[in-house]
């Protein structure tokens, strides 16, 4: 009889705890049904719910809708419904990968199809359709989610960076940056003067600076000894074109500097700008 009591009380206690899970999950997912739809009343969106999300077209871009299998550069930013930012739009910066490999959020993946390139839609996500009780980063536990998902209209990383070189030499109104094969640009500012060619096998001395297209600075030295193999790809292409006494501006597209990869104040897919003073060339 009291194996017996024991086992009914576990069951017991198994149902209630099991059954207060249940019901502290549909409260949250009713509370953030009532947030969204006050947030949308109050700011009078035109927004259709899709599987628990909310979203808007605000622009359907053009040409075809997005597939599974097309490759798609996208930004997005981060909101809470009260406007508290904690992830931007960056003009410079970007996601990349196929529409099918799209899953965190997975109402982005959902919201592309029905976009085009170029298109643009507001989405508000739910708190257990975003990041959960466990937040993720400065996103705090159980926040509703407001995101402007942006399609960039060009199809290749190496097309968008292209652009993005172009746009910024014309806005700041740099008129003679020479396009290198690569697709890289530079800017002569001083001719070389000295004899030594660089190659592989050189051992360069060189003051630099390189930021970011927004102006960030993320590296710099007034003392850097090197050879170009324990330099970026970049460099690589572009310093063998020069010698001592030489300094140049150059423009790379992210794959000649660190691709998708983000590190320090470098965002995945970000154009980097180096400008270069080679002080010494050294060939044993």
């Amino acid at each position: 009889m009291r194996k017996i009591f024991l086992y009914t009380a576990i069951l017991l206690v198994s149902f209630v705890v099991f059954n207060s899970c249940t019901k502290e999950y549909e409260s949250i997912e009713s509370v953030d049904k009532a947030k969204i739809e006050a947030y949308i009343k109050k700011n009078n969106l035109l927004m259709k719910d899709t599987l628990g999300f909310y979203y808007q077209i605000i622009d359907e871009g053009t040409g075809n809708f997005l597939k599974n299998t097309d490759s798609v550069l996208y930004d997005f930013d981060i909101k809470s419904l009260d406007g508290q930012v904690y992830q931007s739009n960056d003009v410079y910066s970007n996601n990349g990968t196929y529409v099918g490999y799209v899953t965190s959020p997975g109402a982005f993946r959902t919201v592309m199809y029905k976009l085009k390139r170029g298109g643009h839609a507001k989405i508000i996500i739910p708190s257990y359709l975003a990041f959960g009780k466990n937040g993720n980063g400065n996103i705090p536990s159980n926040e509703v989610i407001v995101t402007d998902l942006k399609i960039f209209k060009e199809a290749s990383q190496i097309e968008l960076d292209e652009n993005r070189i172009k746009a910024f030499l014309t806005a700041n109104n740099i008129t003679n940056a020479v396009r290198h094969s690569s697709g890289i640009y530079y800017q002569v500012i001083t001719p070389g003067t000295g004899t030594d060619v660089i190659d592989d096998y050189s051992t360069l001395e060189v003051k630099y600076i390189g930021k970011l297209l927004n102006g960030t600075t993320f590296d710099s030295s007034d003392s850097f000894s090197t050879t170009l193999n324990g330099v970026i790809s970049g460099w690589r292409t572009i310093l063998p074109l020069f010698t001592s006494g030489a300094k140049v501006r150059i423009f790379l597209p992210s794959k000649y500097g660190y691709g998708s990869a983000s590190t320090g104040a470098i965002t995945p897919n970000s154009v980097l700008d180096f400008t270069i003073d080679i002080t010494k060339v050294t060939n044993e």
